[in-house]
């Protein structure tokens, strides 16, 4: 890094990022307790000071999303992608603060759904004064952008709004408030800043949170200062005075008005999450499989922390405990699990849902799917039909895996071997990213390589990069010559 990138963490993967981020030149600000102690030692760790980008674990906890000005993005989102190489990342098309003049395209269940002309996003009723109907023409902000594997459509927000640290400005608002649960301590705040003479930019309301009342006055200085320059920004962009009417939206194709902000996300595959545990062991004690455990669910989560709390340092490195984590957590035989099929596109697609019909120590998971029909199986050719049954069997962090279809009265239909990320069986869904070349073995035995074109689309696109693009070549070969 040429200028140190301060970014602000949080997390599941806030430790093992820390320590990347550092060692590549960067700074941590606003660190957490647990992250403060672990890195005491670290002056590029502190608990104050502004932050460039700003990095979150996704609702589902696969990745994380990476906020901030562009240059910052770009460099945090590459010591994350940098982390192992199953680590894939796609820029979003609505970022985080990014203002667009939108059009209501259907209102429902709560919330309006909004035509930003690359894509669409949700406005939540209660996020907007004005009440809006189908047709309508609204000026919106992105509130939280979604990543592609989750959907993609953003949440938004009605009117205009810049955050920094502790404070947030609100276009078309006036004075000073400070949130605390000590009306005195607030208002004792809010006469400090008065006396220093630190105002919002004219035309914009300020409020402070709670960790103002704990901040110094050079910090909330600081962070108003930001704040108002970035607020100077969105009035030049908007191009209006702000005393109009923030909702008023002039005629035309809806599109971005104002992208203050980049945002990145970055999906974590298995190789990349046992990177991470590596990067966090050097740190703090870990556990096998930390980040792959605590990617699950919140209640393996949970447990991963008490593991660690309670052994501490005899922590040994190894092999994830597969048995151990899926006995306590699932997918246990009987349960239903999801087949969670990413694409290199971002795009998540559901290939259906089907029962464990086994699971072994090794980590191998039986799946059984009875289909439907209707169609042809993809490169085998062979019709698809009511009683057909699907037996996928894949393999706790195998580059691939077997589907074999049969008929109602048990003839085989043929074998698709998808070659992918390595392989996460986690408690509701098996999750991995298809890499396009597959292998497929016909119902008389003969052996075809397909898709081999559409991964050099890809990668000549930049949609899997070559080192990734390498592996998943290798590994279609490998299984090419084992079925023959």
């Amino acid at each position: 890094m040429d200028e140190p990138v301060r970014t602000k963490i949080r997390g599941i993967y806030a430790t093992a990022l820390t320590r990347a981020l550092v060692t590549a030149g960067g700074e941590v600000t606003q660190a957490s307790g647990p992250i403060q102690e672990r890195f005491a030692a670290a002056e590029a760790v502190t608990s104050g000071g502004l932050a460039d980008a700003r990095v979150t674990t996704t609702a589902d906890r696969q990745g994380v999303t990476v906020a901030g000005t562009p240059d910052a993005v770009e460099t945090v989102a590459g010591v994350c992608r940098g982390v192992g190489v199953d680590a894939l990342a796609w820029t979003a098309a609505a970022p985080l603060d990014a203002v667009f003049d939108a059009e209501v395209a259907e209102t429902g269940r709560g919330a309006a759904t909004c035509d930003l002309g690359a894509t669409t996003g949700r406005l939540p009723f209660d996020r907007v004064d004005a009440h809006v109907e189908t047709g309508d023409r609204v000026r919106v902000q992105v509130a939280d952008p979604d990543p592609p594997w989750l959907g993609g459509e953003p949440t938004l927000s009605g009117g205009v709004r810049v955050r920094e640290g502790v404070v947030e400005l609100v276009r078309g608002g006036s004075g000073v408030r400070v949130d605390a649960a000590d009306e005195s301590l607030a208002r004792e705040v809010a006469g400090l800043l008065d006396v220093a003479g630190v105002a919002p930019a004219e035309g914009w309301g300020a409020r402070f949170d709670r960790a103002a009342t704990e901040a110094t006055l050079d910090g909330l200085t600081a962070a108003l200062d930001r704040a108002n320059e970035r607020a100077a920004a969105l009035d030049d962009a908007l191009a209006g005075d702000a005393g109009d009417a923030v909702d008023a939206v002039d005629a035309g194709d809806p599109g971005a008005v104002a992208t203050p902000l980049a945002t990145r996300f970055v999906w974590f595959g298995r190789e990349s999450r046992a990177g991470l545990d590596a990067t966090r062991r050097a740190v703090t004690p870990t556990m096998p499989g930390h980040h792959r455990t605590k990617a699950a669910s919140e209640a393996a989560s949970a447990g991963v922390d008490l593991a660690e709390a309670l052994c501490g340092a005899a922590l040994a490195d190894g092999e994830f405990p597969f048995e151990t984590v899926t006995d306590q957590f699932g997918p246990r035989e009987g349960d239903r699990v999801a087949l969670e099929h990413g694409k290199p596109s971002g795009r998540l697609i559901t290939l259906g849902r089907g029962e464990v019909a086994d699971r072994d120590a090794d980590g191998t998971v039986a799946v059984e799917r009875s289909m439907t029909g209707g169609g042809t199986y993809d490169a085998l050719g062979t019709p698809r039909e009511a009683g057909d049954t699907a037996l996928t069997k894949v393999r706790e962090g195998r580059w691939w895996y077997p589907t074999t279809y049969r008929s109602a009265d048990g003839a085989s239909k043929g074998t698709y071997v998808n070659v992918c990320t390595p392989v996460e069986c986690f408690p509701s869904a098996v999750r991995y990213v298809d890499l396009h070349v597959d292998v497929v073995r016909q119902p008389d035995g003969e052996v075809e390589r397909v898709d081999d074109d559409e991964l050099d689309a890809a990668e000549e696109r930049g949609a899997v990069p070559s080192p990734l693009a390498d592996r998943a070549r290798e590994v279609a070969s490998g299984v090419e010559r084992a079925l023959r």
